[in-house]
């Protein structure tokens, strides 16, 4: 899952590098805005990738006295900071250059090195969103697109088709401003393709944030994995109820669990960490993304407060980590 990740995002650094490049030139020799702002699309681009690979990277680092579980949540960071780059930098040049050029609009001169250069543009960046909606497509199961973003947990992937799709819509839009800039002699076209570029980087920006802000916070796991660690833990026959399931992920591959659980009063001690184990084994086997389990074991409403309780005493009830 992870190296297709990084495959993911090399794509399209790979294919944002040379789109860029050749913009460029072509904003340089044409002075169109609109080439122009999808130039500073493209390098704004190619910097996030660098980004979500640095935060992948960084996310490898192992446990330590500090970070006990680790630094999963580097990637969450690193989206988070993507989406931040992409409305000041991309979307503010943007909007920028695209009020500059409506209020003193000025003709592009060669306009079909702007056409080839957006052909280019599109095809590659073509290639690129493809490819980032493949591997998209192979995590969404039943649910759409849309919901498939929402309840996603590995947001190197969702970026890259959020930044793919936002580059793509631009790349037509400025197609267009620059077809109509020359078909009218209005050049103010080029403008307000360059003004509309900028308001679809803002509008990608914005909810790349809100979509990688519940996770940077501290996100449960998708209803169905906490059902199924519910199941997994009521299976046990030691087990009468399990109550409390709180799950947080602490990376996309990465999910901590606690659990209130009521187990039968006439184990030992000996075979209440034996059951324990058994739960935390049953509910690893079911999603191997569960990495650490805590299981807090719960007295039954009515019992004596004075009786002695199996397992170490803390807050309500025992609590027994597993690891």
């Amino acid at each position: 899952m992870a190296s297709e990740s990084k495959a993911v995002v090399y794509a399209a650094m790979g294919g944002n590098l040379l789109i860029a490049l050749t913009k460029f030139i072509a904003a340089a020799i044409t002075g169109s805005a609109a080439m122009l702002s999808e130039g500073i699309h493209s390098v704004v681009d190619t910097g996030n990738q660098v980004l979500l690979l640095l935060g992948m990277h960084r996310a490898k680092k192992p446990p330590s006295p500090q970070f006990p579980f680790g630094h999963g949540k580097e990637v969450y960071f690193w989206s988070f900071v993507v989406a931040i780059l992409i409305f000041a930098i991309g979307s503010g040049v943007s909007l920028y250059e695209g009020v500059l050029h409506i209020m003193a609009p000025e003709p592009i001169s060669s306009p079909m090195v702007n056409y080839v250069v957006l052909g280019l543009g599109i095809l590659f960046e073509g290639a690129s969103w493809l490819f980032a909606l493949n591997s998209v497509r192979k995590t969404k199961g039943k649910w759409s697109y849309v919901e498939t973003v929402r309840r996603g947990k590995d947001p190197s992937r969702f970026v890259v088709l959020f930044e793919d799709s936002a580059a793509l819509l631009g790349l037509f839009i400025a197609l267009l401003g620059v077809f109509l800039s020359q078909l009218t002699g209005v050049h103010m076209f080029d403008g307000i393709a360059s003004l509309l570029i900028g308001l679809i980087l803002g509008g990608t920006a914005v909810w790349l944030a809100i979509e990688t802000k519940g996770l940077l916070i501290g996100e449960s796991a998708n209803q169905h994995v906490v059902e199924d660690i519910r199941r997994a833990a009521g299976e046990s026959r030691v087990v009468e109820a399990v109550n409390e399931v709180l799950t947080m992920h602490m990376g996309p591959n990465f999910i901590l669990v606690n659990l209130s659980v009521r187990f039968r009063r006439d184990l030992t001690a000996e075979s209440l960490e034996k059951a324990i184990m058994q739960v935390d084994r049953a509910i690893k086997e079911a999603h191997p993304d569960v990495k650490r389990v805590f299981i807090e074991a719960e007295e039954r409403a009515g019992v004596d407060e004075r009786e002695e309780p199996v397992g170490d005493q803390s807050g309500d009830g025992a609590t027994h980590a597993s690891t």
